[in-house]
């Protein structure tokens, strides 16, 4: 059985556990911003590509980001079924170890090549206008605190070891 088939068969799974997942690094991402150790909200940074409206990007982008949540959970239950598994924690393990990947390139390259395309966040290079009032992340995301980029890689380590327990049970048995 290849990673797709796996993945299918035990659908349920990785839904389940990656909106758990999703709801653990949101958890995270968001404490840390109430907390005053990040000022980045990803759901309302994804929100506001489609609302101009401060309040309605927030709503907008907690949807997205949970469905974007549900979309890498199956990147991710394909990514760990790719894998012969010896059991639960190996599946755990290797699970942190691709939310470690994947926020070492949230941080490298997503954020701060994000102001070239999100129509109302400043760019390094111009500044604010009427239109684009968000401040761009910068580089690892540093613009928006210094904890900000390990904030952001233990919440999508924290995405990987949830979604590679959850997933890695009913794939290990």
């Amino acid at each position: 059985m290849n990673a797709w088939q796996l993945a299918m068969e035990h659908w349920g799974a990785w839904a389940l556990w990656g909106l758990v997942a999703s709801a653990g690094m949101a958890t995270i991402l968001e404490g840390a911003q109430l907390g005053g150790v990040s000022r980045m909200s990803l759901p309302f940074l994804f929100g506001a590509f489609f609302a101009e409206d401060r309040r309605r990007s927030i709503m907008i982008g907690y949807g997205l980001y949970l469905a974007g949540g549900w979309a890498f959970a199956l990147l991710y239950a394909m990514l760990l079924g790719s894998f012969d598994l010896p059991g639960l924690w190996s599946a755990a393990g290797l699970g942190a170890l691709i939310g470690l990947g994947h926020g070492a390139f949230l941080i490298a390259v997503f954020l701060p090549l994000l102001p070239v395309v999100h129509p109302r966040l400043a760019s390094g290079y111009d500044g604010p206008s009427a239109l684009t009032q968000i401040e761009p992340p910068g580089a690892f995301g540093l613009n928006y605190g210094g904890a900000t980029p390990a904030t952001t890689v233990a919440a999508q380590c924290l995405y990987g070891l949830i979604l590679g327990l959850g997933y890695g049970a009913a794939i290990t048995g």
